[in-house]
């Protein structure tokens, strides 16, 4: 007899949504002809989940929201209910401290590039997990290493899809690397983002510069509210281009994402930035958005 793989490989005691259902974690699917795994048809959010909370919900929503318009899909559900589905899942894994996946696809059709013009039911899917806090926290401690990858992405980087194969190569390259994250370099030498992560640094002046929005990157919700959190704290902020020069030439640098605010870069290929340790800006910088977000800092 075949041994089912979720009887041996799936998270024990999770709970996933699939649908409308609510299924443990390794009973959770979708159909073999979902158009996301068929054709990478879909977006995803993830939300950062601090003391059973979602961080910075409205405008993960705002986004996922906007990445639907901008494939031309509609919502699988108001926000409001989607909001209750969220603390459901929340709720129904007892994870304190976690990261929920939302993700969107256009559901279950016969394979075809071009989906019926009805199209069918959009699949909705929520699944949590623990996030590790001590790692987290021995990041935020000491730092990470970056490397640097061809930015081979598509023109749409500003819209959160699933399709994140580019993106896997280039972690999979940095690990190799000894890095914790990728920075990926366009085809002018210019950095575009990390591969999960968006990217910045602080120069000799201490002006924080990050790249400005466009196709080109993903409008990070974490970006977002650490640009209003230090407008607030009166820092010296610049949107726009860096080369890896300027990188590596740095003063400090550091990643955001839902994973983590502020997480300093203390190497970029091997070379030391900055004292090599985390630097006073990217620390404030943290704090100035944890206090935004309603984060205990400490």
């Amino acid at each position: 007899m075949t041994k089912k793989w979720s009887a041996s490989r799936a998270p024990a005691g999770r709970i996933a949504y699939v649908n409308g259902r609510y299924l443990p974690h390794g009973e959770a699917a979708v159909h073999i002809e979902d158009r996301a795994l068929q054709l990478g048809d879909g977006i995803y959010e993830v939300t950062n989940v601090i003391n059973f909370q979602p961080i910075d919900e409205e405008a993960h929503l705002e986004r996922m929201e906007r990445s639907l318009r901008e494939i031309g899909m509609a919502m699988p559900m108001g926000r409001a209910a989607l909001k209750l589905v969220m603390r459901e899942v929340i709720a129904r894994n007892r994870i304190p401290n976690g990261l929920l996946y939302l993700q969107v696809t256009r559901g279950a059709v016969r394979r075809d590039h071009v989906p019926p013009k009805d199209g069918p039911r959009p699949t909705l899917i929520l699944t949590m997990r623990a996030q590790d806090m001590a790692g987290l926290a021995s990041r935020m401690q000491k730092g990470i290493a970056v490397s640097t990858q061809p930015d081979i992405r598509w023109g749409r980087c500003d819209i959160k899809t699933v399709q994140l194969l580019p993106n896997l190569l280039a972690k999979q390259a940095a690990k190799a690397a000894g890095a914790f994250e990728a920075w990926l370099i366009d085809a002018d030498g210019y950095v575009t983002e990390g591969a999960s992560t968006n990217a910045w640094i602080v120069d000799a002046d201490g002006t924080v510069i990050t790249r400005d929005l466009s196709n080109a990157i993903l409008p990070g919700v974490t970006r977002r509210i650490m640009l209003e959190a230090m407008a607030e704290g009166q820092m010296k902020v610049v949107e726009r281009k860096f080369t890896l020069s300027e990188a590596l030439a740095a003063r400090e640098a550091f990643i955001s994402s839902a994973t983590g605010a502020a997480v300093p870069v203390v190497a970029i290929d091997g070379k030391t930035i900055g004292q090599g340790v985390p630097g006073p800006l990217t620390r404030r910088i943290y704090g100035l958005y944890a206090a935004r977000a309603g984060i205990n800092s400490d």
